[in-house]
């Protein structure tokens, strides 16, 4: 009867074996776009059904753009009224000239991407650090005259964040209309945090994505990494800064940080604004309408500009499809300034084929970063871009959080997104797609000196790096796409 029973229960056991193995590598071969991750997902699971289906299940699936998706679906979106007109063909005739000609394809991979025009009449300036970035923000808020939104990833409560709360204060006396949007966990790099002291000061603010448990640490994912400020609807500035006294070079902070911002005048503003909406829409049920936020904005330069959003819902990869094309279009040079470079294999591999096509590809990287671990990953893959011919500048002290692309004397891509895997698929980022030459060779000589300062990375020395170091930075890689 023992013996009985045993059989019984192997039986049973195999079965439920069998069943989970089933399902579980289905739903691997169904999800699965990378095939080796498919046959090394099936294998596991098959040698190891019980152990391997619940690896997969806690580590294989992606439920972060399903979730993202979830959590947008349950709040409307903003109509928002922006103000747009296609670009005339006349103008992006000037714009590109003879020798843009072959990144006019882009426009159309933009709007595919995007679903934003391409919007003539920009003026984009440039700010170096928070020396030039913060004096310009507080000087627009101070000049508002209806509304002003912000958006940030960190707003520290230290000296330059309490600049930024007085002048909120100062709007708010003047009956200005003020929404501030703080990502919940860069809200928690200072405390008392200011989104408490910007509620206590009447001024309206909300929290993107704050955890309903403490232990959903989903929430690490998720997280709004944008960092706008819009004035009276059009006045606009993005790019990389966070409201922290650490960008303030000047004043020799105890943590320097170097970084780029830029203020935005001219029609694209409204698309920045309209990210912002949605944005507060999702968090607080609230829809932003109307000339206050969205009035019609005259042209103000000669930038043609667009925005793109990119997050883990409906925006999925929106960025790493404008650099893929953008790289595959290149005729000249790609210049990249970034402070976490941990591409995938898709954008190694277009680097790589464009050095190869004789393209000048400069990769310009923080010798001091951060984030020990995010260095290390990166360190790891270095050679396989060295290999090919692209040269990897090191820049010196201070660390440089800076996020540029420039391509061909002509785009120019800014924003808040960095070349690593949060950025490229977990957070939700905004960058801009700019068409101008002159504000390409002004990113240009701001990246040149950059390079000036910095030592070329070469193979030998990453080649001389002792096997403990190799082994670190190995290991820290297999860690990349939770980096």
């Amino acid at each position: 009867m023992l013996h009985h029973l045993t059989d019984h229960g192997l039986f049973f056991t195999a079965t439920i074996d069998l069943v989970v193995a089933i399902v579980a590598s289905a739903h691997v071969i169904l999800t699965k776009r990378d095939t080796r991750a498919t046959i090394a997902w099936v294998g596991l699971i098959c040698l190891t059904p019980l152990i391997g289906a619940a690896l997969y299940l806690l580590l294989g699936v992606n439920r972060i753009q399903r979730l993202a998706r979830l959590l947008r679906s349950r709040h409307q979106h903003p109509e928002c009224s922006e103000h747009q007109v296609e670009c005339p063909q006349k103008i992006i005739d000037d714009t590109f000239g003879p020798n843009g000609v072959h990144l006019r394809s882009l426009i159309t991979l933009g709007n595919e991407i995007s679903k934003k025009p391409l919007l003539p009449g920009n003026r984009i300036r440039p700010l170096l650090d928070g020396d030039e970035a913060f004096p310009a923000m507080l000087q627009a808020i101070d000049g508002a005259t209806k509304s002003i939104s912000l958006s940030t990833y960190i707003f520290d409560n230290d000296s330059v964040g309490r600049l930024f709360l007085d002048a909120l204060k100062r709007a708010v006396t003047r009956n200005i209309e003020v929404r501030v949007l703080i990502d919940d966990m860069g809200s928690r790099y200072s405390w008392p945090t200011m989104a408490h002291a910007l509620r206590r000061a009447g001024i309206n603010c909300a929290t993107f994505m704050p955890p309903t448990l403490p232990w959903k640490f989903q929430y690490t994912n998720l997280r709004t990494h944008r960092k706008t400020l819009v004035v009276d609807g059009s006045l606009g500035s993005t790019g990389g800064i966070n409201i922290r006294e650490g960008h303030c070079l000047a004043s020799h902070p105890r943590h320097p940080v170097r970084d780029l911002h830029f203020q935005i005048e001219g029609p694209v503003v409204s698309q920045i604004q309209g990210v912002f909406a949605d944005d507060w829409s999702f968090c607080t049920g609230e829809v932003l309408e109307g000339p206050a936020w969205f009035p019609q904005i005259e042209a103000r330069g000669n930038v043609l500009a667009r925005g793109v959003p990119d997050g883990p819902d409906e925006h999925l990869e929106s960025f790493r499809h404008i650099l893929l094309g953008a790289i595959a279009c290149a005729e000249s040079s790609i210049m990249i300034v970034t402070p976490y470079f941990l591409p995938d294999a898709s954008l190694i591999v277009a680097l790589n084929v464009a050095a190869l096509r004789g393209i000048s590809v400069d990769i310009i990287l923080p010798g001091e970063n951060n984030i020990p671990l995010v260095n290390w990953a990166s360190t790891s893959q270095l050679w396989q871009v060295v290999d090919r011919g692209c040269r990897v500048w090191i820049s010196p002290p201070p660390f440089d959080h800076a996020k540029l692309v420039v391509v061909d004397d002509l785009l120019s891509i800014i924003g808040s997104s960095n070349w690593d895997p949060r950025s490229l698929r977990l957070n939700f980022e905004f960058n801009l797609d700019c068409y101008d030459s002159a504000l390409a060779a002004q990113l240009k000589t701001i990246i040149g000196g950059r390079i000036s300062r910095a030592r070329c990375l070469t193979l030998a020395e990453l080649d001389g790096r002792t096997l403990g170091i190799k082994l670190r930075d190995g290991i820290a890689c297999l860690a990349s796409p939770y980096l």
